[in-house]
């Protein structure tokens, strides 16, 4: 029987929190077992500042293995809310080629959707949203895959569309996870709330698996820094969290996705300005 395949699903990293300790392992861990693939599900930053582009994706660019990034909501402009509606994906251009990457590998396709906006009807911005044109663009990527490939999806935020109790996450989200129900869909890979999770949501077309990724950031919410490592056998991913204090899988794992997403701001963050909405969503590039 051959080998399975290794992948790494790290996310939240926030360049500008950083914790360095834990890049460093995570860095080491891929030198030595060489995946053939990392997924980053977006949030490299923490304000979108040039100085912490630059720093995440210098730290991208020197893993040396195939990489998709995934675009966070921290990874908008959040200060400048000119370039936010004009260039906002500028400051990824050291590593646009990996940005929303597919990746293709024996029997099975890492495939990204987008779940930012740069505004939307609703505060905070934070939260998720998935446009029509992201959810086509995902759905006719995972339709064109050869025959009997297998798609793990990547995004940011959890596909959830309401928490415990009744609180909208991800705008779009239950809608998403019915039509990626009808697909060859392994998973769907996400990050955000900056805890580890592997839950079976269940659709009006069968159930779908979402797999959510911890933080590499100071900024913790219940568990450690860590990143998963699945393995995909060529009928199921195999998900074992690693975590930088070595707490055993199911110990890092927490039971639902919490209705709040945010982890504790530290005294370091500034708090975030009041914006006046736009009336017209300009295109999504």
């Amino acid at each position: 029987m051959a080998e399975p395949t290794l992948l790494f699903h790290i996310s939240d990293i926030h360049f500008g929190l950083e914790d360095n300790r834990s890049l460093d392992w995570v860095k080491q861990e891929i030198a030595e077992q060489r995946p053939a693939a990392v997924a980053i599900t977006g949030d490299l930053t923490m304000r979108a500042r040039q100085h912490e582009f630059d720093a995440a994706c210098r730290w991208i660019q020197s893993l040396d293995v195939p990489v998709t990034v995934e675009i966070g909501n921290h990874d908008l402009p959040y200060f400048n809310l000119l370039e936010r509606f004009t260039s906002p994906y500028k400051r990824f251009r050291a590593i646009e080629h990996l940005v929303e990457r597919e990746i293709d590998l024996p029997g099975i396709a890492v495939v990204p959707l987008k779940t930012v906006r740069r505004w939307q009807p609703r505060w905070p911005w934070s939260y998720g949203w998935i446009t029509d044109e992201a959810l086509a663009r995902t759905l006719g990527a995972i339709d064109a895959l050869p025959s009997g490939t297998r798609a793990l999806v990547a995004c940011h935020h959890p596909l959830v569309e309401a928490g415990t109790r009744g609180h909208a996450l991800t705008h779009g989200g239950d809608h998403a996870l019915a039509e990626l129900a009808k697909r060859n869909v392994v998973g769907v890979l996400s990050g955000h709330v900056h805890d580890a999770f592997d839950l079976l949501r269940e659709t009006p077309n069968g159930p779908v698996r979402m797999i959510g990724a911890g933080t590499l950031s100071q900024r913790i919410r219940s568990t450690p820094q860590s990143f998963n490592e699945l393995r995909w056998d060529g009928e199921r991913i195999d998900v074992r969290v690693r975590s930088i204090e070595d707490i055993p899988t199911p110990d890092m794992q927490i039971d639902d996705v919490p209705e709040d997403a945010l982890p504790p701001r530290t005294p370091e963050e500034p708090v975030a300005p009041v914006q006046h909405v736009p009336r017209t969503d300009p295109p999504v590039h």
